[in-house]
């Protein structure tokens, strides 16, 4: 207990003395960040080099327990595939954000070379436990676990000392389950992280005079993803990645609502924009340290949930994630995203049964109208049509043949009228008082009508052409 504490007070001085010495030294060689009025609303320029000054002191303070540790007291590894996988993935993962911020790397290559640092750890033994099941699944989880887990601390990384405060909060929270299970290895890896991230926190806390950039949240996350596979390990199930995840839910469940915001937008999943978490609650008025602090609970809050399903037996453990679940719910709909609320209604049992009559209508529509060879048989198809959306009036002119009308006696004029062209001396006039039908699915009727008379209207013209050439 002794070496853990002494590992993580050596790398949170270090942290403490190296960052504003590196903080000062980026700022006089201007390679900082700027604010653009955008997505960057900080006021002054900010060097964005925290990772540095993290991994230097990671690395040195366990380098400097290592050498100066009496022999009795001298450190080991409980698990020697811990370093071997962490390391080197680890290390690529930092000079790919730190690539990213000096040269801002397109997005498929910095998704590249994630996937390459995940399979590279997950080669070396950081792997997800599933059982019995085979072991592409295990590789594959594993893989799509590290990568969720690189990008979810980097997205959550746009609030001074929000990112970091959460990956001080789920580092402890694996701490802690290290030391109660006795895995010494597990805790001499993650307690220099800790002391890192909570000395960086005394620069990176609003108003903030160092930001993390890439190569500190990328590999923040992609080492907590590492933590939560070697967490998981003490169960040999799949559902040991419950308290993993649990403990790091918050940055999590933000790229979870990232990618399907911006689907439902049909925009690409690589364009930033202004609606993840900390953004919601800072539109709900708070401050931005508001906000951070109030974003701290929520992840103490699950971090609570992991360390009790940690230790609970495995019914135990599914009442704890659905009290999970119904805590995120409860919290994601208090945030108020229109994508979802309208996904939500659209799946009611009464929004899908009345598309699929819809689309079996417009289908109906399109075969009688097809069936229909002269301006009269699609006169009664347009006619019935327009009684079913409740038009006033309508009146068409298809084949040199006039129809119209009057479903509706009105003193007052109408609400609106529609003209649909229907060819060179074809067209389809409409008119109504006020809309009873969904606007969206009158449309689609109206262009099926448009589309199909208006084909008809051709076919009739070259008819009437052909017999007036021929006499």
């Amino acid at each position: 207990m002794l070496a853990i504490l002494v590992l993580g007070f050596t790398a949170f001085l270090l942290c403490l003395v190296i960052t504003p010495l590196l903080r000062d030294l980026f700022i006089r060689v201007d390679i900082v960040d700027r604010p653009d009025g955008d997505r960057k609303s900080h006021i002054k320029a900010v060097p964005r080099i925290g990772g540095i000054p993290i991994v230097i002191s990671y690395a040195g303070a366990l380098g400097l327990v290592f050498l100066f540790a009496p022999p009795g007291a001298r450190i080991y590894i409980q698990h020697a595939t811990l370093l071997r996988a962490l390391l080197p993935a680890a290390s690529l993962i930092f000079f790919l954000g730190l690539a990213d911020d000096i040269f801002c790397l397109k997005p498929w290559q910095k998704l590249a070379g994630q996937v390459v640092a995940a399979v590279l750890a997950v080669s070396l033994g950081a792997r997800l436990s599933v059982g019995h099941g085979p072991a592409w699944l295990s590789i594959l989880l594993s893989i799509i676990w590290l990568i969720g887990c690189t990008n979810a601390v980097n997205l959550i990384d746009g609030m001074d000392g929000l990112a970091t405060g959460v990956g001080l909060l789920a580092t402890v929270t694996t701490l802690l389950v290290a030391v109660f299970s006795s895995n010494l290895g597990l805790a001499m890896a993650t307690v220099p992280l800790a002391g890192c991230l909570l000395a960086f926190l005394r620069y990176n806390f609003s108003p903030a005079s160092v930001f993390l950039g890439d190569c500190g949240s990328l590999t923040i996350g992609f080492v907590l993803g590492c933590f939560g596979l070697i967490w998981s390990q003490q169960t040999g199930t799949l559902l040991g990645m419950a308290a993993p995840l649990m403990a790091l839910a918050l940055p999590l469940i933000d790229v979870g609502l990232a990618i399907g915001r911006r689907f439902l937008r049909s925009t690409s999943i690589f364009k930033g924009d202004r609606a993840h978490i900390h953004h919601m609650v800072l539109a709900l008025g708070f401050t931005p340290r508001g906000a951070a602090l109030i974003l701290y609970g929520v992840c103490g809050l699950f971090a609570i949930l992991a360390l009790l399903a940690s230790f609970s037996s495995r019914n135990l453990v599914w009442s704890i994630v659905l009290v999970f679940c119904l805590l995120a719910l409860v919290g994601i709909n208090r945030l108020g995203y229109i994508e979802f609320t309208a996904a939500w209604r659209s799946l009611s049992q009464q929004k899908v049964r009345r598309a699929v009559q819809e689309e079996i209508y417009l289908h109906d529509l399109t075969l009688a109208l097809r069936g229909s060879e002269t301006p009269e048989a699609c006169w009664d198809v347009v006619r019935s049509t327009c009684r079913d959306l409740d038009f006033s009036t309508v009146r068409m002119q298809l084949g040199g043949c006039a129809f119209q009308e009057e479903f509706v006696l009105f003193a007052d004029s109408p609400s609106w009228r529609i003209q649909l062209s229907l060819g060179n001396d074809g067209d389809l006039i409409l008119t109504r008082l006020s809309p009873t039908e969904e606007p969206r699915f009158m449309m689609a009727v109206l262009h099926h009508l448009q589309e199909a008379l208006g084909q008809r209207q051709q076919i009739l013209e070259r008819e009437s052409a052909s017999m007036t050439s021929a006499a």
